[in-house]
């Protein structure tokens, strides 16, 4: 369990990948993913007092912050009738195995339904328990449970389709 006297710079380090994951679900750039977990942590911040689960609460900031940014962008883009367009990744981000990799991750997340792509991202990436999700997303243990097996393998069937090692 995070202790909110804990080193946050250090945790932040280890956990921070899965929260920007996480964010990645709502956003078409790592940026603005960035921009929503640091918004997130903010929020978190002025209310971390007051929760029992400093971790879940704070993977559910990134959560409610990212629908907020994503619908502000959705607005945005309806005012502007504009149509998005995702910026270029970093030409030399990692090697060209672990860029397809990390793309075709991306992809089938996005393709799983809101609510398990979320259960997954906490789960994986974020070492969130089950109990803990719960927490984040107002819903059971069992019910988050239920949504990372079916997110399990609906990703892996993907991921097997695209051949990937």
């Amino acid at each position: 369990m995070l202790d909110c006297t804990d080193d946050w710079s250090v945790w932040l380090d280890r956990h921070g990948p899965a929260l920007v994951l996480l964010a990645r679900q709502w956003t078409t750039c790592r940026a603005d993913a960035e921009d929503i977990v640091q918004e997130a942590f903010v929020r978190f911040w002025r209310s971390r007092e007051r929760v029992e689960d400093p971790a879940a609460y704070l993977f559910a900031c990134v959560k409610h912050c990212a629908l907020d940014s994503h619908r502000g962008r959705a607005r945005q883009l309806r005012r502007e009738q504009a149509t998005a367009r995702p910026e270029a990744e970093p030409l030399f981000a990692g090697s060209l195995e672990q860029d397809e990799r990390r793309t075709a991750i991306e992809s089938a997340l996005r393709e799983l339904p809101a609510s398990q792509a979320e259960v997954l991202v906490m789960k994986v990436w974020g070492g969130l328990s089950f109990p803990q999700i719960a927490a984040a997303l107002d819903t059971s243990a069992n019910t988050a449970a239920s949504r990372y097996r079916y997110a399990l393998a609906r990703l892996r069937e993907q991921l097997a389709e695209e051949s990937i090692p």
